[in-house]
């Protein structure tokens, strides 16, 4: 079977999945702000929490995850090799990123990361969630342990996988890194203004 084509398509459709606004869905469906407008004007899971509460910020969290990783669980059921699984992953973080239904301003793509690499590397993924819930119950807090899971990701995926795959997910990780530092730039920008 060629790559080529189903490639394309699963691209595609993971920036389109990508492109669903599911957490101004959510804040609408609430008849809240645009998160764009709000908080720290990221459309994602933090900032519904921080205006919408938690219990609303559940979908969020929810529909980021899944919607990335629905194609690349495609890509592997139609058996297209590993790196594709990479390339559908990055295209659902790109759509969550710049999303086409919503101006193209979106987040900064945490979520549709993790979606992704639930997919991509689910034997270390689980790892470094297993991680994470033992620093946050070693009462290291949430974010702290987070920020411990996501350093060992990749140690842990080198050990368990091979170091291609553990490049490609360094990939992923750092267009995550360039959304934070996009972020960043633009505070600073209103704050000078």
């Amino acid at each position: 079977m060629s790559t080529a084509g189903p490639l394309v398509a699963l691209v595609a459709a993971a920036y389109l999945a990508g492109s669903v606004p599911v957490a101004n869905i959510v804040a609408r469906s609430r008849a809240a702000s645009d998160l764009r407008t709000v908080g720290d004007r990221n459309p994602g899971f933090w900032n519904a929490k921080a205006q919408l509460g938690a219990r609303a910020a559940v979908p969020v969290l929810v529909g980021d995850v899944v919607k990335a990783a629905l194609p690349v669980l495609a890509a592997r059921a139609l058996g297209l090799p590993w790196w594709a699984w990479y390339v559908v992953a990055l295209a659902g973080m790109v759509g969550h990123a710049w999303p086409v239904f919503a101006q193209f301003r979106g987040g900064r793509s945490v979520l549709a990361w993790v979606g992704g690499t639930l997919v991509v590397a689910p034997v270390p993924t689980a790892l470094a969630i297993t991680l994470l819930g033992a620093a946050w119950m070693g009462r290291l807090g949430f974010v702290r342990a987070v920020r411990i899971a996501v350093v060992a990701l990749p140690f842990l995926q080198l050990v368990v996988e091979d170091q291609w795959r553990t490049a490609a997910s360094g990939v992923l990780m750092t267009f995550v890194g360039m959304r934070f530092a996009t972020a960043a730039r633009a505070d600073r920008r209103r704050a000078q203004a």
